[in-house]
């Protein structure tokens, strides 16, 4: 005899200013199991109720709940009011009962989340199979979310291999074209200067676009540890722009960070280097010969910083702007041609910024420069693991 599939609850609140209805409704669920033989469990539900929209927010904050059935009309205000005020609304399935049903009501809703829609009156087997359906659409998405994780372990597992392996041939190929440059003398051999110097270069842009493979990857499957502490931002934007110095000078690029004397955030230190340098690095490489880069900081409330980077450089179209933080996104014009990089440095800065709830933003005009915005907030200081089985982590 096979052994019982496993039995795991969904959290179901039901939110109606009519007792009888809540009543029916918690009746129709109680002893109520959903067999999904595809993921190898039974599914039941646990259920709680409100009878207005306040007391729904409050249910709400308390706790996300797997699926909300969810009245249009409530005394104090419409279930569409309780889903635009909702924490966490993309976290549980609606299901919106009204007897008001209209194509406007239905598409507000659609647009604030909802999952489906149950009409006044309504039976048990109604609600048992709508709430079956909402079930199995919890378990698809949660199983969708452990193949993309799957998928990102994989991919930095590869990533990480294919680092490690490089990473000492690189070095020693490096190694010995600076070796052969200073060992190279007399006329017959100077023409091979060039030929060292290009390989030396293309060595150190394959090494970087193995190490920005391996900080994508790695922020990608969360396997980045993450060291928060108070960090002058003042200080790291100083470093930053210390780091681009060289390359500045010889493009004839003046850089200048605009920040107040300390500027503290909770972050990780690494991270914020990551922000900074990109951004300066792009500021000089795609700028013109005698151009300008401004990295300004400023204070924008507790715990929050808004950072802008600004260039007077090549600038891009509407077309390239569209697609500039896709990773591998090189932008090809006559100004870019020999401008090396891996094509990953903004879609890393994009994902660095997540961390901190900052959205990266650009905007640029072709032949007069490009600016690039962010606001960053503390960092949480990251909570142990959980037992997220039920939400399917």
């Amino acid at each position: 005899m096979s052994d019982p599939e496993p039995l795991h609850l969904l959290d179901v609140l039901i939110v109606d200013d009519e007792a009888g209805m809540r009543a029916g409704a918690e009746r129709s669920l109680e002893g109520f199991t959903v067999a999904l033989p595809d993921f190898g469990e039974t599914v039941a539900f646990s259920v709680r109720s409100a009878s207005t929209g306040a007391e729904a927010l409050e249910e709400l904050g308390a706790r996300t709940p797997d699926i909300v059935l969810l009245d249009y009309k409530l005394p104090d205000m419409t279930g569409i009011d309780v889903l635009a005020a909702a924490p966490g609304a993309a976290d549980f399935l609606t299901i919106m009962i009204t007897a008001f049903a209209s194509l406007e009501v239905a598409v507000t809703a659609t647009k604030r989340g909802a999952f489906d829609f149950l009409a006044k009156p309504f039976t048990p087997e109604e609600l048992r199979a709508t709430v079956t359906k909402a079930a199995r659409s919890i378990y698809l998405q949660r199983k969708a979310r452990r193949l993309e994780e799957e998928k990102r372990q994989v991919r930095f597992e590869f990533i990480r291999v294919l680092a490690h392996e490089l990473k000492s041939p690189l070095a020693a190929v490096e190694g010995y074209m600076h070796l052969m440059k200073e060992r190279m003398k007399g006329p017959e051999l100077q023409a091979y200067d060039q030929m060292i110097e290009r390989s030396v270069t293309r060595i150190g842009g394959m090494r970087k676009l193995v190490m920005d493979l391996l900080d994508l990857t790695r922020l990608e499957s969360g396997r980045k540890k993450r060291a928060i502490e108070t960090v002058d931002l003042a200080r790291s934007a100083a470093l930053a722009a210390d780091a681009v110095a060289e390359m500045a000078a010889a493009r004839k690029v003046e850089v200048k960070v605009d920040s107040p004397a300390s500027l503290p955030l909770r972050a990780d230190p690494g991270e914020i280097d990551m922000i900074f340098s990109n951004l300066l690095t792009n500021a000089v490489k795609y700028n013109k010969e005698g151009g300008r880069a401004v990295l300004e900081l400023r204070p924008a409330g507790s715990g929050t910083v808004s950072v802008r980077c600004s260039d007077t450089g090549i600038g891009m179209t509407e077309e390239e702007l569209a697609k500039l933080f896709g990773e591998f996104v090189r932008m090809k014009n006559e100004h870019t041609r020999g401008i090396d990089g891996s094509g990953l440095g903004l879609s890393i800065l994009r994902k660095v910024a997540a961390l901190y709830g900052g959205e990266v933003r650009a905007s640029s005009r072709y032949g007069e420069g490009s600016s690039f915005e962010l606001t960053l907030r503390d960092a949480e200081i990251p909570a142990p693991e959980a037992d997220t089985a039920l939400k399917g982590a």
